[in-house]
């Protein structure tokens, strides 16, 4: 047929079991390490001090730290924020010391390396708070798949809903799983990027899910195999571009975009990595798991269609 024609003819669901393999065992490392080394939790989270000062002339964060460190804040992180002349330092909450004298020590210390710091502003995140957008965060996440979920079957059938909210949910647990492993920074903008990413992968999956919707009432032959095989070869060339301007600019974020968003830089990165390869082998084969036929998608037809209008 013409729609296929032209296309790309990779065999990937002769891959499925393969990738289910590597799948299961990515979420099953990434589950394990969120249950033994847990995150590495920003301020948002924790609780802490973040003070903000400024400084007469540019600031290398080496020294800033080096500083921090020989005044015994080996825990405290420093970066840039907005200029290089001004400095975000984030602590963690110490027993016995208060907010405000906990803040003055931070400033007696960095002028030790530079008389001419300035304190712009210091702001208190109290153990509560975290806690508390801990639990809102996981519940956005559990009330966006709880969507998701319906929306899919209510747009195509109920086969494809629970490979579209798999998929999602493999994204999720695959970043989260990195980001226990390495340890980077957890903070409320990471939390920002894995509902982007939930956002980014179901698209990509309904793309694909629309085109086999399309193929399974336009080809005649061929099996549910097959079909899903010439739907993902159709949008192989949409997905790939679409990932690849996305992770050039998540780079770029990266590259230049200062500490301060390189942990929502990297979560989105890993997120459009991963989904891109979920929408392939997670949805679909999940699709195809659950039995998915062409008698799903054909649409129904009204009841006394095709019958000549009675004219009185």
């Amino acid at each position: 047929m013409d729609i296929i024609k032209h296309n790309l003819a990779i065999d990937f669901m002769s891959k499925r079991r393969y990738a289910m393999v590597v799948s299961c065992l990515l979420v099953t490392i990434a589950i394990a390490s969120m249950v033994t080394r847990s995150f590495n939790f920003g301020i948002d989270f924790t609780g802490g001090t973040l003070i903000e000062v400024g400084y007469p002339q540019s600031v290398d964060l080496g020294d800033v730290r080096a500083v921090l460190v020989d005044g015994g804040y080996t825990d405290a992180q420093a970066q840039h924020f907005g200029t290089s002349r001004d400095v975000l330092v984030r602590i963690a909450p110490r027993e016995g010391v208060g907010n405000a004298r906990l803040s003055e020590e931070v400033l007696g210390a960095l002028r030790k390396g530079d008389p001419g710091v300035e304190m712009r502003r210091v702001e208190f995140v109290g153990p509560q708070v975290g806690e508390e957008l801990t639990e809102q965060g996981g519940l956005a996440m559990i009330y966006a798949l709880i969507g998701i979920l319906i929306y899919i079957v209510v747009r195509f059938n109920f086969r494809f809903a629970p490979g579209a909210v798999i998929a999602l949910v493999h994204d999720v647990l695959i970043v989260m799983g990195i980001f226990s492993i390495w340890q980077f920074e957890f903070d409320l903008t990471v939390l920002a990027a894995l509902l982007a990413v939930i956002g980014y992968s179901l698209n990509d999956t309904i793309v694909v899910f629309d085109r086999i919707r399309e193929n399974f009432r336009k080809m005649r032959k061929g099996t549910p195999q097959e079909i899903i095989n010439t739907s993902i070869n159709q949008t192989l060339s949409r997905t790939l571009m679409t990932s690849l301007t996305t992770l050039v600019v998540l780079m770029s974020l990266f590259v230049f975009g200062g500490e301060v968003i390189h942990s929502f830089s990297i979560a989105l990165i890993l997120g459009v990595l991963v989904g891109t390869y979920s929408s392939i082998y997670v949805a679909s084969t999940a699709a195809l798991m659950l039995g998915i036929s062409k008698a799903d998608l054909m649409p129904v037809k009204k009841e006394g269609a095709g019958q000549e209008e009675i004219v009185p």
